[in-house]
């Protein structure tokens, strides 16, 4: 049968097997790669500092002025911000994936946000 006669030629066997690997090898340049959609949706961030003011008055002054205009970016799919107690705010917006990640930095920058005269430190 097939079987026995690689099992009586075990030289025979091992060369078919490492010109089966070769030939493998030699094919895997030519195979074609497909195209997959990028899996992470594009990301802006936004970041903003308050020098001295605590994470609420950075919320209150900073935070909710500059999510309410981003609010209206086009293709924004959610946003998260953060506050913290040193000053910082911290706002990331995230596009649907069929938008252009080239454009969501720019869709963003358009929003305009205008200066408070009234943020001070406290």
């Amino acid at each position: 049968m097939f079987v026995n006669f690689f099992i009586q030629r075990p030289v025979f066997a091992t060369v078919c097997a490492l010109l089966i690997i070769l030939a493998g090898a030699a094919a895997i340049p030519t195979l074609p790669i497909a195209q997959f959609p990028d899996l992470a949706p594009p990301q802006v961030g936004v970041s903003s500092f308050y020098t001295g003011a605590s994470a609420q008055t950075v919320e209150s002054a900073v935070t909710i002025p500059l999510e309410q205009q981003i609010n209206g970016a086009e293709g924004m799919k959610y946003m998260t911000s953060t506050s913290g107690n040193d000053g910082t705010s911290n706002i990331t917006v995230t596009f649907d994936l069929n938008r252009n990640p080239d454009l969501a930095p720019s869709t963003s920058r358009t929003a305009s946000i205008p200066r408070r005269d009234a943020c001070r430190p406290p």
